[in-house]
């Protein structure tokens, strides 16, 4: 079983993206967490424009933008958090003291081997608390879903030009 699965196996949103790559899943792993969180840019831009922290690697960033991690393995990190990210300062919690009125958000970063090398995942799931945290959640992410999509794109893509 998937550790994503363990912590939200239920979501209203869900966005995925991935990457081959010829390396072992370990290695890819381990380059994403690696990789800098701002590893362009336009990744710098966005992560300035909404006030998030464009720290030193994906390893390190969760931290600072208050997502603990709740899994890792070789192969598969989760972090998660909760609150009301459509706020100004997202009013983040740890995962398990979601409330009324709030989101649980999950990402993973996942790498499975196939053949000739891996597939590197993203996944990002977002489960609300209630009816009103789903509409408010529902308008941030007709916005800030796409930029959200791009960053990850732009993430695998970085890892698969450090691995070139």
């Amino acid at each position: 079983m998937r550790a994503l699965d363990r912590f939200l196996p239920e979501w209203d949103v869900n966005e995925v993206h991935t990457v081959d790559l010829t390396c072992s899943p370990e290695r890819a792993l381990a380059a994403v967490l690696a990789l800098p969180v701002a590893s362009d840019p336009l990744v710098r831009i966005l992560f300035r424009l909404r006030g998030l922290p464009d720290g030193p690697t994906l390893g390190t960033a969760f931290g600072s933008m208050r997502f603990e991690v709740l899994a890792q393995s070789g192969t598969e990190m989760v972090a998660g958090a909760a609150g009301t990210p459509w706020r100004g300062t997202g009013g983040l919690r740890p995962f398990g003291e979601a409330a009324p009125g709030t989101v649980r958000m999950a990402i993973d970063f996942r790498a499975e081997e196939i053949p000739g090398g891996c597939r590197l995942s993203t996944e990002t799931r977002v489960q609300a608390v209630d009816a009103e945290a789903l509409r408010k959640f529902s308008r941030y992410w007709r916005v800030i879903g796409p930029f959200s999509a791009l960053i990850r794109r732009r993430w695998l893509a970085g890892v698969r030009r450090s691995l070139a």
